[in-house]
């Protein structure tokens, strides 16, 4: 790796050498399903994402039911409805009366459905577990993530969401983000189910909840910035050294790789491309 690197330091100025670098680097550095490599980088590039966000978790489930097809600012209008109206607690909700909580909700859309998926789940809880998410939370994952599925309106990634950020389970969320990425590495094709999907990570990862939550999170930034549905940003991403072959020529010209210590205890090159960021990353 080293010859790698001081290969690409004096020959930095021309295409060619950095995209023969990175494909060295990809073929022999990363192997496909070293998807703890991904996170390395992901983290190395932009840091903790503090994900989710949420007082409680209680509130944390809540926002998991609200998102579903809609935006986290509509979520975030909702449940600050919510906090004011002082309805952020099992107990509350299952009594306040469903035309008052969908106006409360109405940002997140399909308010209606969601008012009856709020109430489904506290009823659920009060009956399953005598409404207390932390006797919930005791359950063990497996069974827990059975029953959560079996409540109408709680499909596998809002249960594995509820799972993972309010209760701490090592359940590896799936979304949108997640797929797309996956799909441009060629990593999986795109009509793999859900439960596979969700197998290839958790099979390939250290069942560690922290991880997972950090992961998935940097997944979805990564989404948002980079990995986008239309004009994606493949030559500016963390992860573009890892796409398969022909994305090579979105890498920028002048990008100038960067010894990146830390990342599976060896040496990768962080790409950067502005001076700014050469700086950042030698910081």
């Amino acid at each position: 790796m080293s010859a790698l690197l001081q290969t690409a330091q004096t020959e930095s100025d021309t295409q060619p050498a950095l995209r023969n670098l990175g494909k060295a680097i990809t073929r022999s550095a990363v192997p496909p399903l070293d998807l703890r490599a991904y996170y390395d980088m992901l983290f190395a590039a932009h840091g903790p994402q503090h994900w989710w966000p949420g007082r409680t978790p209680f509130e944390i489930i809540v926002g998991a039911i609200l998102v579903q097809n809609t935006s986290w600012t509509n979520v975030a209008r909702a449940i600050e409805n919510l906090r004011r109206a002082k309805l952020l607690n099992p107990r509350a909700i299952e009594n306040v009366p469903a035309p008052r909580l969908a106006r409360l909700i109405r940002s997140s859309g399909y308010f209606r459905q969601k008012t009856k998926k709020l109430k489904n789940f506290v009823r659920f809880l009060r009956r399953e577990y005598q409404g207390s998410l932390a006797k919930m939370f005791r359950a063990p994952t497996a069974a827990l993530r059975d029953q959560l599925l079996a409540v109408i309106g709680i499909g596998p990634e809002t249960a594995d969401s509820i799972l993972l950020y309010a209760g701490e389970h090592p359940v590896f969320v799936i979304d949108a983000y997640t797929r797309r990425m996956l799909g441009r590495h060629g990593l999986a094709p795109a009509k793999l189910g859900y439960e596979d999907i969700r197998q290839l990570f958790e099979l390939n990862l250290a069942p560690d909840a922290t991880l997972y939550n950090e992961f998935h999170a940097l997944i979805v930034h990564t989404g948002k910035h980079f990995c986008r549905p239309r004009e994606p940003r493949c030559g500016e991403c963390p992860l573009r050294w890892f796409l398969p072959e022909p994305n090579f020529l979105a890498v920028p010209v002048d990008a100038k790789p960067v010894a990146q210590s830390g990342v599976r205890g060896a040496l990768r090159p962080l790409w950067v491309s502005s001076k700014a960021e050469r700086t950042a990353a030698a910081t």
